[in-house]
């Protein structure tokens, strides 16, 4: 069961939320907030929260904040981005705290619990589009001479040490493969998959799936 978080100023998105999350048998909402701060305050108190599903426009403690607030506190909570707004600057700060990624209100509601269930998972939701406009939240890389940006991407993520295998990885994970399904397309233990994340995150000094699929991403285009 995925205990869920909702987190949004208005009462009437809150509750019809909740009426959607009621389709599901595996999400249980335990809890709502109005912004932010509300937020950190309930699970400060002892709930126990596997994903938020935060606005991102608020008073007090809008999503960008709450998102920094949550992930300091409770880093192993994941964190949805959910607005009507397809504002880049906001999605960028909240990936950049830490949130795993972002859907916009105005889809079926199908989607927004597959959203939830992917991000639980260790997945991550980032449009190419977004990823490719944080280029400067990651260590910069040399520049390419090669003319295939497949190429030139594995020769970027050769200047962390990666190995083929690492590389690989690297890049099921940018398609928003869970640590199950790279097992089975590379042939390996999920325990495996796990200790090879563990090596690229080291290498490449970078906090989690999210910012090493944006490595991927945008090392992939020229």
């Amino acid at each position: 069961m995925i205990s869920l978080l909702i987190v949004d100023d208005d009462e009437f998105i809150r509750e019809s939320l909740k009426v959607l999350m009621a389709m599901d048998a595996e999400i249980a909402v335990v809890g709502c907030a109005a912004h932010g701060a509300d937020a950190v305050e309930l699970m400060q108190s002892g709930l126990q929260v596997d994903v938020v599903l935060m606005d991102i426009r608020m008073p007090v403690c809008d999503g960008v904040e709450g998102t920094k607030r949550v992930k300091e506190q409770f880093p192993n909570t994941r964190v949805l981005m959910l607005t009507t707004f397809d504002d880049d600057e906001f999605i960028i700060q909240a990936l950049q705290n830490g949130a795993s990624g972002y859907l916009l209100k105005n889809i079926p509601p199908d989607r927004i619990i597959h959203g939830i269930k992917t991000v639980h998972d260790g997945d991550i939701l980032i449009h190419p589009d977004i990823a490719r406009k944080l280029t400067t939240f990651l260590r910069p890389v040399a520049p390419s001479t090669m003319q295939s940006s497949e190429t030139s991407c594995a020769h970027k993520l050769e200047l962390y040490g990666l190995t083929p295998m690492e590389q690989t990885i690297v890049r099921h994970i940018s398609e928003g493969l869970s640590n199950k399904e790279i097992a089975q397309k590379c042939f390996l233990s999920e325990g495996t998959v796990k200790n090879y994340i563990t090596d690229i995150l080291s290498k490449t000094q970078l906090r989690d799936r999210t910012q090493i699929a944006i490595l991927y991403l945008t090392n992939s285009v020229k």
